[in-house]
Parts: C-alpha cells; sequence; structure tokens
C-alpha cells in the first residue's frame, strides 16, 4: 500500500562554532494562497539562505564571510546581496550576525518546560542536549507527576494522563542523536518526543482506546498519522488517556485497571476537574510538560474541549487532510486527527509531519493540490492585518469570563489590524437545512449511528487477534469497561445496517446535512468577504451551546487558541483558560495557523500549571 506524507525538504545542517542567538520574528504572509519560495519554517529560517538548501546553516555563515567587505559595485556582490541585512551595500560583520541569528541554533541554558519545538531543536543543534536527554527528562516527569498526587488541596487527583510509555523511545531518541551527528537536523520533529492519544494504533505499545477490555490489543502496524511522525523522526513516548473509546468529554477510562474500575483524567490547572475530552489525556499530558508534542482525535469536540481547558493549541484539520487509518474509530463522518500543543508553531510543525494521501482512507483524496510545502510558512505576526474576521453574536454565550475574554480579544484583533464583522446566519436554507445555520449546528454526532459499524472495520483490519472481546456485545460481557456506559454500549451495538446506512450511507441524512452545511458556511464565509469566522470553544471547565458541531457537522477546519483566562472578579472558576476557535474554508488550516499565530504573538495568552513545574 502506497501512503504519501508531506514533509518539508530539510537538507543536512553542519554546525561548527556558531553562537546563533535564537530570534523569532517571521514575516511569512497569511494570504491564501501558499507563500513562495516553499521552505521550513519559512521565511524568518529561510529566507536569508545563500546556497539554495531552504534553511540558514554554518555553509550560509561561511559564504558570508568569505564576501565580507564586498559592496554593491563588485561583480560578486549578487552572490551575497541577500546577506546584506542592513541594506548599506557593505558586507559587514553585522550582516554575518544577523545571518547567524537565523539559524536553528542556541548554545544558551536549556529549559525543557515549556520548550517550543523550536527550542529544542537550537538545543540539541547546538549540542547543549540530546534527544536520548530530553527523552529520558520527559520519561522522568510521567513517572514524577502523571499518578502522583500533586495538588493536596481538597479534592486533589493525580493527572493520570498517560496510559502508557514506550519500552524503546530511548531507542527511538538515540537514533534520532545519531541521524543529526551524520545528517544534521533532518526535520523538524527530529528526536521530538511525542504522546499520541491511545486510540492511534503504535507497534511499540498496545492501543486500548482507554478500555480495558483491549489491554491485549498490541497492533502489527501504526497508524497512518504515526507512520509520518516517525518517517520525520519523531519519537513516539506515550500513549495518552482518553475517554473510553472518545465516547465523551469526561476522559474516564478502564485501561489496565481491574474489571469495574475506572480513573478520570485531571486537568493540571485544578486537578479536581476535568481535563475535557474525549483526548483529556493528551490535553493534560501536554499542559503539564510530559511530552513535547500530543495528538488527539475530533469528532464532535475532543481535540478542542482539551486544548481549552488545557491552554492549548489545537487543530482540528479539515476531514481528508490526514488519513485515519489505524485510529479506532467512532464516527468516521466526521473523525479527524489533529495535534494538540502548547504553541502554533508547534502545531504547524506536527502538522506538517501527519497530512498525505492514503488509499487506506480514501478521502485523503480529496487533498490533492491544497497542502503547502509547510504550514509553518504562514505563520505571520501580520497575518492579521486586512483580515476579516466574522462573529454571529449567539456563539459567544453568557458566562462573564467568556464575554470578556472575547471582548478583549476582538480589541487585540482590530489593534493588530483586522476588521471584526458581525455576520447575520441565514435563517431558512433548503428542506436539507430548513432553519438554515442553526440546522447545521444542531445536526447530532454520528458517535450513536456509526459507532457499531466503523469498529467492526477496524476489528477486521487492524485489531489484534490476541483481544477476545471483538464485538461491543463481547466488550460488555467482558465487564472491563466503564460500567456507568454500559447503556451507551447496548444502544450502539442496537443499531442496524439499516439505520446505519439511512444516516451515513451516500444518501443518508447525515451525509446530506454534512455537505450542504459545508455549502452555506462557505457560502457565509464567500458572502461577507471573511478569512475565518471566530467564536468561544466553550467556558471555564465547560461547553457553550453547540458551538463545538460548526466545524465536524461541516467537515471544514477549526483552529483554536488561549484567549485568557478566569479571574476572581468574573465570579466564575478563577484560573481557567478560555480559547478563540477559529473556522475557515476547505483545507484553510495554513491561514487559520497564520491568523492564530499572530494573535497568540500579541497576547501570548497561555499560562503554564504551576503544580507541574521542573523537577527538583
Amino acid at each position: 500500500m502506497t501512503r504519501t506524507h508531506r514533509r518539508a525538504g530539510i537538507a543536512a545542517l553542519t554546525l561548527t562554532g556558531v553562537v546563533g542567538a535564537l530570534a523569532a520574528a517571521p514575516a511569512a504572509t497569511g494570504a491564501p494562497e501558499a507563500p513562495a519560495p516553499a521552505g521550513f519554517l519559512a521565511p524568518y529560517y529561510t529566507e536569508l539562505d545563500l546556497t539554495g538548501d531552504a534553511q540558514v546553516t554554518a555553509d550560509d555563515l561561511a559564504v558570508v564571510a568569505d564576501g565580507l567587505g564586498l559592496t554593491s559595485e563588485d561583480e560578486a556582490w549578487m552572490d551575497v546581496a541577500l546577506a546584506d541585512t542592513d541594506g548599506d551595500g557593505t558586507l559587514t560583520v553585522a550582516d554575518l550576525a544577523a545571518v547567524s541569528q537565523r539559524m536553528v541554533y542556541d548554545d544558551g541554558p536549556f529549559e525543557l518546560v515549556e520548550a517550543s519545538v523550536v527550542d529544542m531543536q537550537a538545543a540539541m543543534n547546538a549540542g547543549v542536549t540530546t534527544s536520548a536527554e530530553i527523552t529520558q527528562d520527559y520519561l522522568d516527569r510521567i513517572a514524577a507527576y502523571d499518578r502522583t498526587l500533586v495538588d493536596t488541596a481538597p479534592g486533589g487527583r493525580p493527572l493520570a494522563s498517560v496510559i502508557s510509555t514506550s519500552d524503546v523511545a530511548l531507542d527511538a531518541a538515540r537514533q534520532a542523536d545519531a541521524v543529526r551527528a551524520e545528517q544534521g537536523m533532518t526535520s523538524m520533529l527530529l528526536g521530538v518526543p511525542v504522546a499520541v492519544k491511545d486510540n492511534y494504533n503504535t507497534v511499540d505499545m498496545p492501543t486500548t482506546g482507554g478500555c480495558g477490555c483491549w489491554d491485549d490489543n498490541q497492533t502489527a502496524t501504526d497508524a497512518t498519522m504515526v507512520e509520518g511522525l516517525r518517517a520525520d523522526g519523531a519519537v513516539i513516548l506515550a500513549k495518552a488517556s482518553l475517554d473510553e473509546f472518545a465516547y465523551g468529554f469526561a476522559s474516564q477510562f478502564s485501561a489496565y485497571q481491574p474489571a469495574g474500575e475506572s480513573t478520570l483524567v485531571a486537568s493540571p490547572y485544578a486537578t479536581d476537574r476535568t481535563a475535557g475530552g474525549s483526548s483529556g489525556g493528551t490535553g493534560a499530558a501536554i499542559a503539564a510538560n510530559l511530552a513535547g508534542i500530543g495528538f488527539g482525535t475530533d469528532t464532535g469536540g475532543s481535540i478542542r474541549v482539551p486544548s481549552s481547558y488545557n491552554q492549548l493549541v489545537g487543530v482540528r484539520p479539515t476531514v481528508g487532510l490526514a488519513s485515519r487509518d489505524g485510529i479506532i474509530p467512532l464516527a468516521l463522518s466526521q473523525d479527524t486527527g489533529g495535534p494538540m500543543t502548547r504553541t502554533v508553531t508547534d502545531a504547524a510543525v506536527a502538522l506538517d509531519a501527519v497530512v498525505g494521501t492514503d488509499p487506506a482512507d480514501p478521502v485523503t483524496s480529496r487533498q490533492e493540490g491544497e497542502v503547502p510545502a509547510s504550514y509553518t510558512q504562514y505563520l505571520d505576526t501580520g497575518a492579521l492585518d486586512g483580515a476579516r474576521i466574522g462573529y454571529v453574536p449567539s456563539m459567544l454565550g453568557n458566562n462573564a469570563t467568556t464575554l470578556r475574554l472575547w471582548a478583549e480579544t476582538r480589541a487585540t484583533l482590530e489593534s493588530l489590524g483586522a476588521t471584526v464583522v458581525e455576520v447575520t446566519p441565514p435563517t431558512s436554507y433548503s428542506p436539507v437545512l430548513p432553519n438554515g445555520f442553526a440546522s447545521v449546528l444542531s445536526e447530532g454526532s454520528g458517535s450513536t449511528n456509526e459507532f457499531r459499524h466503523d469498529l467492526e472495520e477496524y476489528v477486521a483490519n487492524h485489531l489484534s487477534p490476541a483481544v477476545t472481546a471483538r464485538t461491543i456485545p463481547e466488550i460488555v460481557a467482558s465487564g472491563r469497561f466503564v460500567t456507568s456506559r454500559q447503556g451507551t454500549y447496548e444502544s450502539r451495538a442496537a443499531v442496524t445496517e439499516a439505520t446505519y446506512e439511512a444516516w451515513a450511507g451516500p444518501s443518508g441524512t447525515h451525509t446530506a446535512v454534512l455537505a450542504e452545511g459545508k455549502t452555506l458556511v462557505t457560502a457565509m464565509l464567500d458572502d461577507a468577504d471573511l478569512d475565518a469566522l471566530v467564536y468561544p470553544s466553550g467556558n471555564p471547565y465547560g461547553t457553550i451551546g453547540t458551538n463545538l458541531r460548526l466545524s465536524p457537522n461541516t467537515g471544514l477546519p477549526a483552529v483554536t487558541v488561549p484567549m485568557g483566562q478566569a479571574t476572581e472578579a468574573d465570579g466564575t472558576i478563577p484560573g481557567a483558560g478560555v480559547n478563540l476557535e477559529l473556522l475557515g474554508r476547505d483545507f484553510a488550516e495554513g491561514p487559520l495557523l497564520g491568523l492564530a499565530y499572530a494573535l497568540e504573538q500579541a497576547t501570548h495568552a497561555r499560562t503554564a500549571p504551576v503544580l507541574y513545574g521542573p523537577l527538583g
């Protein structure tokens, strides 16, 4: 089977005696069309490339050093003119220093907590640390923090964000270090430890779906998205906890526990609160700095809810951007996998590794010609300047924290040059959407009518022969599940093939709503000339109406980014985070990430959970 992963082209990097002051001021265009030339972390780390390898390396510095003293009157000037950063017509030591700052290189002190992918790569390139050291440090943090009661306040709980860790993660990290020593930085994910939700197949850890009934599900292959991560040199560190089979927002799981027992994932900001779900383990683990990058899945909010609760950036991609093959399904009409990270840059880098066509998931054929060379090209602090941002007032809700943060965020958007437009959605549309936009938001999840059908396909293609509970009735009979969900299991087992086809088949009612919903919302964007439609992903540790339904009920992409936290004066839940969600057109992840990046860089709204700081 041929799977095509989009990978940014990275040439070998040789670093010798360079002290690079790592600066972060990308200036890529945020226009809908991908900027050119394509590059890696473009253009900040690429635009001064003199050697044609789409990055600044020691080879470029050698070219500049050899040309010191040249002026614009010299014949050889055109070979080095790009390096004349101050535009004075003479190549000087100041220009050499400026070019050196465009290298991913930092020999200063390295702190793991809140480290971005760029921070990690810069430190590893400089020899300050290694992937093996970073991986061991994350394993140490998991051991010290994840199942330990750190929060001694009333109601405090352990995080319980990780179900398993890889026995071969350190081997993979050492291999990444060997690649770096021989070839340089071959990818922005080279040696970066990643935690994936425990519904992604991994050849080195069982995939339980959070259910004790599948503790023995050691699959023979990786999920396609995991293959992409490994191909880019990432270290698959851990499997994150989740709501059992991704059913809901509580993140309650029974994996590796006695029959009848289960555990809830806690928020690292307030462990008496939920981390959200169903990707709550990923949310808690990444927020608490137990891994470098995280991945979750989203059917009706399962990336965006825990991202909001845990002050993370979350990407729910266009359905068809990344293959779902090898991921335990909930409802394939709406399922999609995506990154959950501490920064927008990390999300863009992570997304680069997992997109691509896959015959095992035919919907990915839609992405042909829609994927840029790198999503990092869009990371522009000026992306909001001239952008038109729409919002629907009814989606703001009435929570005091959320309304305050929206007002502050709107002011920030406008201060950055955006025009914020109130949008009046259509109240009628078609027989399929009789109430227009409201009909799109009110369409339910496919999880009830699709789970049995889609799970059977996963069982046939991926489930380990060692697993005996291979049907929903057998799962219930095993007793190894979250027992409070028994009624849900039984109702989903009772869905007939005829009901499934009437719902999700080619002529199904749900299929029609999703198709027309995409058309309606795209027309809303087009008619108002909007770059994005925005709304809060939720309230402090809660949701808002049917906001989360908009992306899954249209298949359109959404990026959620922190707006800020609740205060005592709000009278809600002090310290709780609230995110802003940006929704765009099909395959517009790049422009959305650009807008989110500009907002993030202006506000730096994320805070780190104080309970889980550096180890002593």
